[in-house]
């Protein structure tokens, strides 16, 4: 079984879109979405229903009782978020630190658990899909990751051979958390001045992770000389580019209707997305994860 894994740096590269043609290319039985800030794999898997949902609890919050407390402001003054503000404590502030509960002199604080998010795992028949979301304000990401990973991969069907993951963009801790366990990090990047300062961070994760990445470049044909800056750098680092895909409107149109562009075969993009997925599944599926 192989775990891919496609990152982007930053929102907006195409990443979810490329995940969803690739889990029917693939026809894997087995795909999650780490993007637990903002899940939006499930868009273009509307069949997938009926979904086990458990809250989740990450960091705890202080909590104050009334009747203990002599309002003696300890807690409020030394609190270097100041989530503390006339014995209330403000949640989306609150780090959970519990540094107020050591300095409580009649121990009237405590750190409660907090349910900061809720993870969600679909199953039917022939597939399990696993994705989260964190709620507003709300910290650990990147365990809320580990979880959707974690009942996934406890929940595999017999005889799956590919897992695809929908990462999250940037660089931070829910990206790292879903590095972990990963044969193999396809980056999806654009064009874009934004696009090559993220791409570079991203491809600096992964090899600080002993990953050595792909790199995709969507829309690549928008602007032809930072795709040649893009191609210049993965040449400099070694890094195979699998394909590039050009801009093409049947993608939006794919997106309104809640569809994968692997539904759309003949078009421009599907095709070039096609001949990443065959590239990948020629030279890495059957081989050792690329390190």
């Amino acid at each position: 079984m192989k775990q891919i894994l496609i990152l982007s740096g930053k929102g907006g590269t195409g990443k979810t879109t490329i995940s969803a043609a690739f889990i029917e290319m693939a026809k894997s039985r087995a795909f999650a979405d780490c993007d637990v800030d903002a899940p939006n794999l499930h868009i273009v898997l509307p069949e997938m229903k009926n979904s086990d949902t458990k809250d989740y609890y990450g960091l705890g919050k202080a909590s104050i009782d009334i009747d203990k407390c002599i309002k003696c402001g300890i807690c409020e003054k030394n609190c270097h978020f100041d989530a503390i503000k006339n014995t209330f404590v403000n949640i989306y502030e609150c780090e959970g630190c519990g540094l107020c509960v050591e300095m409580c002199p009649v121990k009237a604080v405590n750190i409660k658990d907090y349910c900061s998010g809720n993870t969600m795992l679909y199953k039917d028949n022939l597939n399990i899909f696993s994705t989260a979301q964190l709620k507003m304000g709300n910290g650990a990401s990147g365990k809320l990751v580990s979880a959707v990973k974690k009942q996934l991969l406890n929940n595999i069907p017999d005889h799956t051979e590919t897992v695809i993951i929908d990462g999250s963009p940037g660089i931070g801790c829910p990206v790292i958390a879903s590095i972990s366990g990963a044969d193999l990090v396809l980056i999806v990047t654009e064009p874009t001045i934004s696009g090559i300062h993220d791409m570079k961070r991203i491809i600096d994760t992964a090899l600080h992770f002993n990953i050595k990445p792909l790199v995709c470049i969507n829309k690549f044909d928008i602007n032809i000389e930072n795709t040649r800056a893009i191609e210049k750098y993965c040449k400099e680092k070694s890094i195979i580019i699998p394909g590039k895909i050009p801009f093409d409107e049947t993608v939006v149109h794919a997106v309104n209707k809640c569809r994968s562009i692997a539904k759309y075969p003949e078009s421009k993009a599907g095709k070039a997305v096609k001949g990443i997925w065959d590239f990948i599944y020629s030279n890495f599926m059957d081989a050792n994860p690329v390190k």
